[in-house]
């Protein structure tokens, strides 16, 4: 939504935003970018009298700004409705879902684009750091975007994808999560075929050649091109070093080689996806692969917030089970099999809260020599669900606590890794200044 108020403003429009709970680096973005926040959701808002409310799918029923806005009858519509009608009618939608990775390749390809002079629009849900914002709109004809499986909002409870009618998609993996919404994975299977089906002839599903469920879905139909990569038969990230580095090969031939700064084979997969989609508006592999050697990343993707007497502490968007063990994975490959990584969670999702997934929490953490787990209005005992960890889990109802007891345990040349959704209390300043004394 923050995305969606940034193309309104270049658009022309006058936009204010009311939230709850605004944290960085969104709300610093906004802030910086002349946006009006107001926290909470007051009635007095409709003093404002906007010519259109944007309702965000974190808006229920109940709100009391929602309320007013229903029971006076004044108009409003979705965020992905509001991208299509404004933004995606004229462009050539370069769309990523998937369960996990999609804002890093989200960034990648619009970096790529970027690189190659094609000058994109964008909406991507974190701040990718070659570009310093999370949107942007511009006159040419390519837009890329984070496309979400996650419903629309309170009048429409279809994902949110189904609006952007991509003519390039990449689907990059498939998992069971929002179980909020989605009874179980073959629901997920569904969104994603309807997504398929919104596709035309001429366009190009970029498929994760690995994935079941992905494999499910296609075989429901496809009625656009198809290119497979991370398989052996088709495009494949191999050769990856501890530098970064890595080759790409195409039905096992090489193809070239480039350096990746993000660390983990998830993200040189990302890096495959997003080099075809790049090659479906024109972009040559061997410019693509000279994009990503020069790409920074994503704030929030094992974002390195501060080093202190020889700790260094990151921040993390991970918090489904699956992308925690990648991180962490992904971490390991970096720093090496002798330094100790520290994980520090906060199982802040909906998917989480619920305790859908918490039976995979203890594998997902492994690769960790002490976890510190925020234990904060879950409807599941923490505790119990770490009690296979032994001694290496320690769970905490305070932030204070929890940072006072990771800053004891740290010895120069640890690595403590923070996993959130949320701010986390702003945890990780804590950190650095108890680090500091």
């Amino acid at each position: 939504m923050g995305g969606i108020a940034l193309l309104a403003r270049a658009a022309g429009h006058t936009v204010t935003g009311c939230d709850a709970n605004v944290y960085p680096p969104m709300s610093t973005q906004l802030e910086e970018q002349g946006i009006t926040l107001i926290n909470g959701y007051g009635n007095e808002q409709l003093e404002l009298k906007p010519d259109l409310y944007v309702v965000g799918n974190a808006v229920s029923r109940g709100n009391p700004l929602l309320e007013e806005i229903l029971d006076r009858n004044l108009p409003y519509t979705s965020g992905p409705q509001w991208l299509s009608d404004n933004v995606l009618r004229d462009k050539w939608v370069l769309a990523v879902a998937g369960t996990h990775g999609k804002t890093t390749t989200t960034s990648m390809l619009a970096w790529i684009l970027e690189y190659a002079g094609l000058k994109p629009g964008f909406l991507i849900g974190g701040v990718a750091q070659d570009f310093g914002v999370s949107a942007r709109l511009t006159d040419l004809p390519f837009f890329v975007i984070e496309a979400d499986e996650y419903d629309t909002a309170f009048c429409d409870k279809r994902s949110k994808f189904i609006h952007y009618r991509p003519r390039t998609a990449i689907l990059n993996n498939l998992e069971y999560d929002h179980a909020d919404i989605f009874p179980d994975l073959a629901a997920i299977e569904t969104q994603f075929h309807h997504l398929v089906r919104t596709m035309p002839r001429n366009g190009r599903v970029i498929a994760n050649g690995a994935e079941a469920a992905l494999a499910r879905v296609l075989a429901r139909g496809c009625w656009s091109e198809l290119e497979r990569f991370n398989c052996a038969d088709g495009w494949l990230a191999v050769d990856g070093q501890a530098d970064g580095s890595f080759a790409v090969s195409h039905a096992g031939a090489l193809v070239g080689r480039t350096r990746l700064e993000l660390a983990g084979a998830h993200n040189r997969a990302n890096a495959v996806a997003a080099l075809l989609a790049a090659r479906h508006v024109g972009v040559p592999v061997e410019q693509g692969l000279a994009a990503i050697a020069e790409f920074k990343g994503v704030k929030r993707r094992l974002e390195v917030r501060g080093v202190v007497n020889g700790i260094t502490v990151y921040d993390d968007f991970a918090h489904h089970p699956t992308a925690i063990e990648l991180t962490i994975a992904g971490l390991r490959q970096r720093i090496g099999p002798e330094a100790r990584i520290l994980a520090v969670l906060e199982p802040r999702s909906n998917t989480m809260k619920l305790g859908t997934m918490k039976a995979q929490l203890p594998t997902s953490l492994a690769g960790a020599q002490a976890v510190f787990c925020y234990n904060d209005k879950l409807g599941w005992d923490v505790a119990e669900v770490l009690k296979p960890m032994g001694d290496v889990a320690n769970v905490f109802d305070k932030i204070d606590a929890l940072a006072g007891a990771v800053s004891a345990a740290a010895q120069p040349g640890d690595h403590i890794l923070v996993m959130s959704n949320g701010g986390f209390g702003g945890i990780h300043q804590k950190l650095l200044k108890m680090l500091s004394s």
